[in-house]
């Protein structure tokens, strides 16, 4: 107690008060906790010198982004086997793997090619809802939806040979314009939403 008014009559009249002095904690927590977090205080500088800004929860993580990805496309192929499930049970269409990773069902003027293109379409709106959880970042839904794209091209031509068709060029361009928007869209609603205060 002595000490700390030796520090108070010691320091100049305009100098804000320590944090832990009896009148700042008498004023209740949050008061003590503003006080403790001011820019003024010693201890938000020697915490912000230690390199716990956040900035620095932003910095490169290979193998967190290497997890996002597998999860990502793991999951979509996923969804994918579950919609050609159900289109099995309603319309008795096949189930193959070909259906996933060829170009010959993916035909826009044929009736079972459109119940496959609604399937691809269904899928990016549930991919751009996994980005939102998984990914968390809008900034980031283009490089995950391309990446997605990449990967399943990659499979594709390693599966059946570099994909040929019009069709399925342009289902694939527009499931991931719409798995992009609505992930940024969904990713923003999260990222904007009010932390509530305790």
């Amino acid at each position: 107690m002595a000490i700390l008014r030796k520090n108070r009559i010691n320091s100049p009249p305009n100098s804000p008060e320590p944090a832990d002095t009896p009148n700042n904690l008498s004023r209740g927590p949050r008061t003590a906790w503003r006080s403790l977090l001011s820019p003024l205080s010693p201890t938000f500088a020697t915490t912000s010198n230690l390199g716990f800004s956040s900035s620095s929860s932003n910095h490169f993580n290979p193998k967190l982004i290497l997890a996002q990805i597998i999860a990502i496309q793991s999951l979509h192929y996923l969804v994918l086997s579950f919609l050609f499930q159900i289109n099995y049970v309603l319309y008795g269409t096949s189930i193959t793997i070909d259906r996933i990773f060829t170009v010959k069902y993916v035909k826009m003027w044929h009736a079972d090619g459109f119940i496959d293109i609604c399937s691809f379409l269904i899928s990016s709106v549930v991919g751009s809802l996994l980005l939102a959880v998984i990914v968390e970042k809008s900034k980031k839904c283009l490089d995950f939806a391309i990446t997605l794209f990449s990967v399943h091209l990659f499979l594709c031509t390693i599966y059946d040979g570099f994909p040929k068709s019009l069709d399925w060029w342009i289902i694939q361009v527009l499931g991931t314009i719409i798995m992009v928007l609505l992930g940024e869209y969904f990713c923003s609603k999260i990222e904007l939403r009010e932390i509530p205060l305790l």
